[in-house]
């Protein structure tokens, strides 16, 4: 995510930082995605807690073993002058089964006053899908 683009946040530049952060997922690169995360962000990812951007190296190294051919769509859902917020939609397939998934939710962002991403909440459902119903593809 581009941390030129600072808050108090337009219409314009939230969808600017939407579409930054959805090509930095798309990259799959921890290091890549982590770089738009304040040095002690807050994350809940569904179920898990944590903070810092090396815990977000983890668990996205993690996520990505896992989650195999991963494609995402960010949309922005609305904003005031420092928070975001979005809906998504994900499909990968899972790397021990082989099956594919849809995953959908929304994401809640609040941003530093230098444009990192101080607080993301995570809130995602996963369900099977066949591989002829994918709608994102790489």
């Amino acid at each position: 995510m581009s941390k030129d683009i600072r808050p108090p946040f337009t219409h314009e530049t939230a969808l600017a930082k939407v579409k930054f952060a959805e090509d930095a997922w798309n990259s799959c690169d921890p290091e890549r995605v982590a770089l738009g995360y304040s040095i002690d962000s807050n994350w809940r990812n569904r179920t898990e807690f944590f903070t810092g951007r090396e815990a977000i190296k983890v668990f996205l190294t993690r996520k990505w073993e896992r989650e195999l051919n991963y494609k995402l769509m960010k949309e922005l859902w609305c904003y005031t002058d420092n928070r975001i917020g979005v809906r998504f939609e994900y499909e990968y397939q899972d790397a021990q089964t082989g099956q594919w998934m849809r995953c959908h939710g929304n994401e809640y962002w609040e941003f530093a006053d230098d444009g990192l991403m101080r607080r993301r909440e995570m809130t995602g459902n996963d369900f099977p899908i066949e591989e002829s119903e994918r709608k994102y593809k790489k």
